[in-house]
This record gives C-alpha cells, sequence and structure tokens, in this order.
C-alpha cells in the first residue's frame, strides 16, 4: 500500500503523489529547445520529485542524456571552492551510475583542470563524448556560497556557446531562489554576486506553485481509491484551506491523522480528524515547520512579518528584496496583499514568537474552566490583567519582535490556558491595524451533544502619534463579531505611546457596547 510522503522525493511506487511533470508543462520545453533556465520554490516543494522525473522521461524517450544531480554535497566546502566541485562532480557521478545506462554515463576520471575550470571541464568532456545532447539539472545549486557558487555559475556561462556538442545542451539551476537574488551566501548575506550577472544566460525562472485543490484532491482521492477510506467533503475542504496545498503540509495533515493518529480505513477521515491533526503538527514542530521557524530571528525575515503579525505596513529600505526573500522561503504567499503562506504557519510563527512568555505563564488550564464545561474567559483576563501589570513589561521588553511584543505577551498567555482543552484561531495581516482571535473551545450541550463556545477578541496598539483606537476597535470588532456568530466581545488596547501612564494605572476594563448594533465588549486597557 502507498502512503502519504513527508521525507524527500516522491516514488510513484511507494508514495500517493500528483504527476510532478503536470506540475510545470513549460520546464520539458524549456529543456527540449535547448534553453538554461532556473526552477526555484520553497524548500519541500516537489522540486526534487520533478527534476526526477523529467530526467528519466527525456531520459527514457531517446534524444536526450537527462540527469539530476545535488549541489548540497559542496556546502561543508565553503569558499574552497575546488572541494566544492569535486564534491558536487563527485555526487553526479554516483547518480549517473544509477540512473543513466552504461553508454551514457561520464568518463571516469573526469579531466584534469585548474581549480577554477572543473565543473567546466567535466561538462565539456561528457557532452563530448555523450551520443546524445546532455541535460543536467542541477539542484541545490544555492546549497554552494560564496566563491564556490560564483565559480560554478561563472564556468557555466562561460561553456554556454559551445553546446551542444562541447557543452550541455540545457542546464536547469533549482534552488530556493531565482538565481538574479542569489547571494554570496544563501542564508541571508547582503552581498551580491556581482553587478555583472553570473548567470545572464537564463531565459526564464518558473515558480514551481503549490498544489491547487484539485491536485490536493485528486492526491487524497487515490488513497480512497486503494484503501476504500473516504475524506468527507468538509474535511477535503478543511485540509485545503489549512495547507493552502503546500505539498508538505498536504501530505503531512493525511499522514498525521492515518498513521499518526491511527484513524485507520475504512473509517471516513472527517474535520475533526483534521482539526486535531493540525494541532498535532504544530505541537510536534516537525522538521520542516523547524527549518522555517529557524528563519525568524533573522532581521530580513522580521523587517517583513513584524508589521505583517501587528497589522500594520512595511517600511524598509530593502523592502523588495526583503520580501522576496521571505516569500522565497515560502513564509508569505506569492501576490498582494501580504500574508502568512497559509493557516497552519500563521499560527506556528506566532506561537514561536511568543514561546519565551508562554514558559512563563504558570496559570492551571483547569482553574479557568466552569463546572458546565464552559471557558471563562472573564476569569482568564482578569488574571492576565494581574500578569502583566507584575511581568508583561518586562517579559515584552525583552523580545525580538519588540513592536508586536504587548500582543505576542497576551496570545502567549491565551494559548497557555487554551491549550489541549480548545483552539485558537488568528487573523492577521499587513493594513489590518489589529490583530483577531477566536478561542473555539468544546464542551457538552445539555442533551450530552457536543457545542462549541466561541468568544472573540481584538487587539490593538495606542501608538505614538495617534489618537484613541477604541471607537475603530469597536467598529472592526463588530463586524469580526458578525463573522463569527457571538454577540460578546473582548477588545484589547495596548498603550505603547512614550508618555503614557504606569502600567498599574492604566492596566483597566470597562464594559461598553459597540455603535451600530449595541454588542457587548470588555474593553481591556494596558
Amino acid at each position: 500500500m502507498r502512503v502519504f510522503n513527508t521525507a524527500g522525493p516522491c516514488d510513484p511506487a511507494r508514495h500517493y503523489m500528483v504527476p510532478p511533470l503536470e506540475r510545470l508543462p513549460s520546464a520539458r520545453r524549456l529543456v527540449e529547445q535547448g534553453d538554461y533556465f532556473v526552477l526555484h520554490a520553497p524548500r519541500q516543494s516537489g522540486k526534487t520529485t520533478l527534476l526526477r522525473a523529467l530526467a528519466r522521461a527525456l531520459t527514457a524517450e531517446g534524444k536526450l542524456a537527462a540527469l539530476q544531480f545535488s549541489g548540497e554535497t559542496g556546502e561543508p566546502m565553503g569558499d574552497d571552492y575546488a572541494e566544492a566541485q569535486r564534491s558536487v562532480l563527485s555526487d553526479l557521478r554516483r547518480r549517473a551510475r544509477n540512473d543513466l545506462p552504461t553508454e551514457l554515463q561520464p568518463q571516469d576520471p573526469w579531466p584534469e583542470s585548474p581549480p577554477g575550470g572543473l565543473v567546466a571541464e567535466a561538462f565539456a568532456a561528457w557532452a563530448r563524448a555523450c551520443p546524445r545532447p546532455l541535460a543536467l539539472f542541477f539542484d541545490e545549486i544555492d546549497a554552494l556560497r560564496g566563491e564556490s557558487l560564483r565559480s560554478v555559475l561563472r564556468q557555466i556561462r562561460a561553456g554556454f556557446p559551445d553546446r551542444p556538442g562541447g557543452f550541455p545542451w540545457s542546464i536547469v539551476l533549482c534552488g530556493l531562489r531565482d538565481v538574479r537574488d542569489y547571494k554570496a551566501a544563501s542564508g541571508g548575506n547582503a552581498e551580491r554576486l556581482g553587478t555583472s550577472s553570473p548567470f545572464n544566460i537564463k531565459v526564464d525562472s518558473p515558480l514551481l506553485a503549490d498544489f491547487s485543490e484539485e491536485n490536493v484532491r485528486s492526491l487524497y482521492g487515490q488513497h480512497t481509491s486503494e484503501t476504500a477510506q473516504p475524506f468527507t467533503e468538509e474535511a477535503c475542504s478543511l485540509l485545503f484551506d489549512l495547507s493552502r496545498g503546500q505539498p508538505w503540509l498536504t501530505n503531512a495533515l493525511a499522514r498525521e491523522i492515518i498513521d499518526g493518529m491511527a484513524i485507520a480505513p475504512p473509517t471516513p477521515i472527517t474535520a475533526e480528524h483534521v482539526q486535531t491533526a493540525r494541532e498535532r503538527l504544530i505541537l510536534a514542530r516537525a522538521t520542516h515547520l523547524d527549518s522555517l521557524v529557524a528563519r525568524l530571528a533573522e532581521p530580513r525575515v522580521r523587517r517583513v512579518l513584524e508589521p505583517v503579525v501587528a497589522g500594520g505596513v512595511i517600511l524598509s529600505d530593502t523592502y523588495d528584496d526583503d520580501v522576496a526573500y521571505v516569500r522565497d522561503l515560502g513564509l508569505i504567499a506569492p501576490g498582494n496583499p501580504i500574508r502568512i503562506a497559509n493557516p497552519i504557519y500563521r499560527e506556528v510563527i506566532v506561537r514561536v514568537m511568543a514561546s519565551s512568555v508562554e514558559g512563563n505563564v504558570v496559570a492551571d488550564p483547569k482553574s479557568f474552566v466552569d463546572p458546565d464545561g464552559r471557558f471563562n474567559l472573564k476569569r482568564v483576563l482578569t488574571e492576565f490583567a494581574a500578569f502583566w501589570k507584575e511581568h508583561g513589561e518586562l517579559l515584552a521588553g525583552g523580545m525580538t519582535y519588540h513592536e508586536v511584543a504587548p500582543q505576542l505577551v497576551l496570545m502567549a498567555y491565551l494559548q497557555r490556558v487554551v491549550n489541549g482543552g480548545g483552539v485558537i484561531d488568528r487573523e492577521y495581516g499587513v493594513g489590518r491595524g489589529r490583530i483577531d482571535l477566536c478561542i473555539r473551545w468544546p464542551h457538552k450541550g445539555a442533551g450530552g451533544e457536543r457545542l462549541w463556545q466561541k468568544e472573540a477578541i481584538e487587539i490593538k496598539v495606542w501608538a505614538k502619534g495617534k489618537g484613541d483606537p477604541l471607537a475603530k476597535g469597536l467598529e472592526q470588532l463588530e463586524g469580526y463579531m458578525d463573522q463569527m456568530g457571538v454577540d460578546h466581545g473582548v477588545l484589547a488596547i495596548f498603550d505603547r505611546r512614550p508618555d503614557a501612564a504606569g502600567v498599574e494605572e492604566r492596566t483597566v476594563f470597562e464594559e461598553v457596547r459597540t455603535a451600530a448594533k449595541g454588542y457587548a465588549v470588555t474593553v481591556l486597557r494596558g
């Protein structure tokens, strides 16, 4: 039986998979017409699966000798470009032995060459000896760093005019970013490779997009066909809404339900299973999610994500490059307005930002549950106000994301007391001017049925030079309450003005009503 894959390239014999060549039809055309181009997408998006499938298909058709290989083995060599090239060529030879018939493999050993020309000489010798034109798919190109990356790119450009008899017919560079954005170090160093592009021969830079909703349903349909275990309509819709088609998340959610939660065929997979799997993935912080959150401390990432979470606007001297970098990491979605790529990333990012605060919250979550099983938000807010007076400003002052620190302190407190019993849904983004939270808490009705208590919370900041945001906040909260289907809510306003009163004096509650519909609102100022 095939499974949902969450580690490494997909194998059609072992994994459910979206047909890789259908995800980027232009790739075959570009290779066949002899182009050099860049394929880029965030980590674990299916790039290697696509390149391997394309290489095998083109080779099997008999017109080209196509091969996918990786630059990842050259990463530890840093600026030692000779050793980096030798390591890459070693991986290329190993892949050729596995994937190409003997007559199409490169000669052994590689020709002698000065340190700055090892790749060019190897490619040239192989192209001259191979009975077919070569198509080489250089995966993980951005694993190479500094002088190693610069040297390889310049050698490829230098050999371009000699194709196909004296150099590969087509070369595809595959990595996280478009080659025009490659830096001397791919991890965020601002130094460019040079004013003259080292790869100005490329004709295109296609982005491998996430799965469409049709792709996601087709993938899950493969499992249903092979096991007779259906996904309900609500489950399919929620799975796409949570992942937005990100390939790893699409597979990981289904795998968590089937293997991690042991929901075995033929039991139908429901929306409730999906919500449980979502929370388990977030709490487990799998390798894929950890690799993303490790970037949150980078200044370039912070300059984009801080205003996104705060609901402000991005003001940066390097706006275009910072946004492109964070988008290439997969943290924000393509297009505008700028927004986090999917709801799971949105949740993980905020939890990581606030994790240091959550560890300081000693409240017992059980103390906020009433005898009837409902969540006592009023008691939570009272306890939070005391916590904020004593610890809040100190904790906020030590946070990396300083501009959104008070909001994170409140969210961390809520997460600590809600975690394990209920769910917090968050909405935030550039230009919103606030963060909206919906606490969903399960409890039993009079007849024993499962019901969901919903609490709407809006968080705003009173910034320097601005007026009191109360009126605007109530108007915004009223709209959010309508959206959530509740007639009561909480508006938290944090005063960040330099001349604001002390925290003891300004941390107060008041009860008000919205202007249009008269909904009851508890206002917490802090």
